[in-house]
């Protein structure tokens, strides 16, 4: 085990006594057994999700809400001993009661409680005024609420990340949460293997519509994988919970300087024991991309050469998402659920480069005129099947299993049609690159997670987790019509990945304070093999990654949290990849065969005041960082290539405030703001990185409250001038706004949104190495006005809709609040 590892273990050992003081005084107390309860109809149907609410004998004051299983089933954990009451509420029901409960060390008998069916539940229709904020701040994530958000509809995914708090998409389509780069994406709780412009490009193809949460998660707990150093972003789909059968409709156009359509379909059936389901999305979105590059030749540390060249390439966008799934109760405590869905897209390139080259006296050297043509189609699938199991519950509460098995099959063709006329020096022929790239991935993983409450409120989490990924890709380049491959860059390329993991956490929860330690192993074996050349490699290498998290009240007015993890990033297949991807015809992008994994400790300390502004300090040290870097090749042809190194430390210092103001009853505020400095040790040749700056992210989201069903949504974001290694990116943000006006009793929703008003979102970026400078500016169909429409029909009835906690949620949620 490393030195670093070494050093954390035994910071944490010097914690353990200051934690076990705060705990002691807890521990000493009478310790009051749990109140277990079932509440049924008067039919003796189970109500799942029913509202338990504990409350004080003396005053009926609530002390905390707990909520029922599949099988109708709670259990309540009393700060102390004591007299107690109960009540239970679920729409369409009246309350009820029960008490007063004597609570002592000892388990008292089982409340039964019956529902009776409420009269008020047979009105027409109910008026929803009310609805979720655009962003909420937890304690451990912050999660964006893209379900019926004005600024959403028309949007892609990846748009709906650009605005989110923390998260920006720089130049090269890279994600970064909070400045740091290396996130892990999860679409519906399955891994996204792909980062970059391939991750870029399946977000653009899938519609906000189909979203309905996504979750930033910048210190994950042991459950998820070890993967991605800067944390997690979970995407989650919508799923209708209404009874009988029902649907949605929806529609948009878009306009920028180009066009944008999305449409959608969504199907539900929902029954006493089967729920079948089925959804379509339309998009086609029409794009521009416009790239200037200006560059410097120092081979001999002296300039030398330099060029200006610029990039207009028109984008069409055409892509079909589709998902359709069956759950069926096979008994109370278990459910079955299978689903199939796919991503079949279609996303043609074509454009024109102007380059010009200049002696180190500026006087023309070459200049040329190429048109290029580029096509990717990805046809994706995957299927799932999941078995979720409740236990039968004891005094300390309800254990759970769930098992899921996950096939999925991405597939890539990509066609390359690159025609270069030379206008200097006068005679150059003209010169042609075609290529075909045939590339498949499969995946196929199988996990089960096991979730048990114990008594003296801890709770078990463990877990068990293969995933096998394979990789083949095979390229094909010809030049000037010939019909023999041109044997220095077609190749073929294999990557097999195997991960083996399992984990455990144990939490526990007293009044007050919350206590979660958690370890995560990894075992990795991981293969790539090349038809041509000798870079192929073997890595196999097991890991241990602890996670810790404590939560302190101090005060009604005052909480403490704080955070330590160990997290990982893998070079994906692709970055792996050598092969070559041509921008024009001196700019490509190239795969790194020798890149190594990074692995980061970071810690966090936060501190949040009447349980809303929470501010935090945080640092995290990665090892072999992988950073993107652009390398000028030796040669005449000034060839330029884009690819990742590794360098040796990351260093990650931060401060964060989260604000969520509400100046009126009509205006709701969400602000985050950090202040961050990121430095980096290590070399690139003879290039030092350089020595970090300051930078700073904020974004601010105000939603308004306009009466008779209108309201609108007022969004904004800044990133400051940022280093990060040897790229300067300078400072961009975004501003947009969005109204929608609620229809037809509640069942429809008309939406206009208008996305960069001022159109500040293009990146300009400079990157400077002892042998070659780069700056470029990189600009897209940002600017753009859309008017959306939804339709609702059918069923209006919700079940009890089910409520998974995650991590030690569940836990902090019966903590009494101090």
């Amino acid at each position: 085990m490393n030195s670093v590892f070494t050093g954390v273990l035994r910071r944490i050992s010097r914690l353990l006594p200051a934690l076990l003081t705060l705990a002691g005084p807890l521990v000493a107390q009478e310790r009051p057994a749990p109140i277990p309860g079932t509440v049924r109809t008067a039919t003796g149907t189970p109500v799942e999700y029913a509202t338990v609410v504990l409350h004080r004998a003396t005053d009926s004051v609530a002390l905390k809400t707990e909520f029922t299983d599949a099988g109708g089933q709670f259990v309540l954990a009393p700060a102390s001993v004591g007299q107690y009451l109960v009540s239970v509420v679920h729409a369409g029901y009246a309350q009820a009661w029960v008490g007063p409960i004597t609570v002592t060390d000892r388990p008292p008998a089982i409340l039964r409680l019956t529902l009776a069916a409420s009269p008020t539940q047979q009105l027409r229709g109910v008026t929803v005024t009310g609805q979720k904020p655009p962003f909420e701040r937890r304690a451990d994530r912050t999660i964006i609420n893209v379900e019926n958000s004005p600024l959403s509809s028309g949007s892609t995914v990846l748009d709906v990340l650009g605005r989110a708090p923390g998260v920006t998409v720089d130049g090269n389509d890279e994600l970064a949460l909070r400045g740091k780069r290396g996130v892990l994406v999860l679409l519906d709780g399955k891994r996204v293997p792909m980062t970059g412009t391939e991750l870029a490009n399946m977000l653009r193809a899938l519609p906000a519509e189909q979203v309905s949460t996504m979750e930033l998660i910048p210190n994950p707990p042991a459950k998820y994988d070890a993967q991605g150093t800067a944390g997690v972003i979970v995407i989650n789909l919508r799923k209708d919970q209404h009874l009988g059968t029902n649907g949605s409709l929806n529609a948009s156009y878009g306009r920028g300087r180009y066009g944008k359509h999305t449409s959608g379909l969504s199907l539900n059936h929902r029954g006493p024991h089967a729920n079948l389901y089925a959804t379509y999305a339309y998009t086609d979105r029409q794009n521009f991309q416009n790239l200037a590059f200006s560059r410097i030749y120092r081979p001999e540390g002296q300039p030398q050469a330099s060029s200006q060249q610029r990039n207009e390439m028109r984008n069409h966008l055409v892509s079909h998402a589709w998902k359709a799934g069956l759950d069926y109760t096979l008994s109370p405590r278990t459910t079955l659920g299978v689903m199939v869905s796919g991503l079949a897209s279609k996303s043609p390139w074509q454009g024109t480069n102007e380059s010009a080259f200049f002696d180190a006296q500026d006087q023309p050297v070459s200049s040329y005129t190429s048109d290029n043509f580029r096509n990717l189609r990805t046809p994706n699938v995957a299927a799932n099947l999941t078995l979720r199991h409740t236990f039968r519950p004891d005094s300390a509460g309800t254990a759970e299993l769930t098992a899921d098995a996950d096939m999925a099959r991405y597939g890539i063709r990509r066609v390359l049609d690159l025609v270069t006329i030379y206008s200097l020096p006068a005679g150059q022929p003209t010169t042609a690159l075609t290529g075909n790239q045939d590339g498949t991935l499969h995946i196929q993983s199988a996990k089960a997670d096991y979730v048990r409450p114990l008594p003296r409120g801890l709770r078990l989490e463990l877990g068990l987790k293969a995933s096998q990924v394979r990789a083949d890709n095979d390229v094909v380049f010809y030049r000037n019509g010939s019909l023999l491959r041109d044997a220095t860059q077609s190749n073929r390329f294999r990557y097999d990945e195997s991960i083996r993991a399992a984990y455990l956490t144990m939490s526990r929860t007293r009044p007050g304070l919350t206590l979660t330690a958690g370890l995560r192993a990894e075992q990795t074996v991981a293969t790539g093999r090349q038809d041509i050349g000798n870079e192929n490699f073997d890595r196999r290498y097991l890991q241990l990654f602890p996670n810790l998290n404590l939560s302190r009240t101090l005060s009604e007015a005052h909480a403490l949290g704080f955070t330590l993890s160990r997290r990982l990033d893998r070079p994906t297949y692709t970055q792996l990849n050598p092969f070559r991807s041509y921008v024009d015809a001196t700019s490509y992008r190239a795969g790194n065969p020798y890149l190594q994994p990074m692995t980061s400790y970071s810690a966090e300390l936060t501190h949040t005041w009447r349980q809303k502004y929470t501010t935090g300090l945080s640092y995290a040290r990665g090892h072999w960082p992988i950073v993107p870097v652009y390398l000028a090749q030796p040669g005449p042809e000034r060839l330029v290539a884009a690819t990742d190194v590794n360098l040796q430390t990351r260093h990650y210092y931060a401060f964060t405030l989260t604000a969520p103001l509400a100046p009126t009853k009509w205006w709701q505020l969400y602000t985050d703001i950090e202040l961050f400095y990121i430095y980096f040790d290590g070399r690139l040749s003879n290039t030092t990185a350089p020595a970090g700056r300051p930078g700073a992210i904020a974004s601010a989201n105000s939603t308004f409250a306009l009466g008779k069903g209108w309201t609108a949504d007022l969004n904004g974001s800044y990133h400051s001038r940022e280093w990060y290694a040897f790229q300067v990116v300078e400072a961009f943000g975004q501003l947009g706004v969005g109204v929608q006006k609620s229809l037809l009793d509640g069942r429809a929703t008309l939406r206009l949104n208008a996305t960069d008003l001022l159109y500040t979102a293009p990146i300009t970026a400079t990157s400077r190495y002892q042998v070659f400078e780069e700056r470029y500016r990189a600009s897209q169909d940002s600017r753009a006005a859309t008017v959306s429409f939804s339709y609702r029909f059918g069923s209006n009835e919700v079940p009890p809709a089910r409520k998974r906690a995650t991590g030690a949620e569940e836990e902090k949620r019966r903590a009494v609040s101090q």
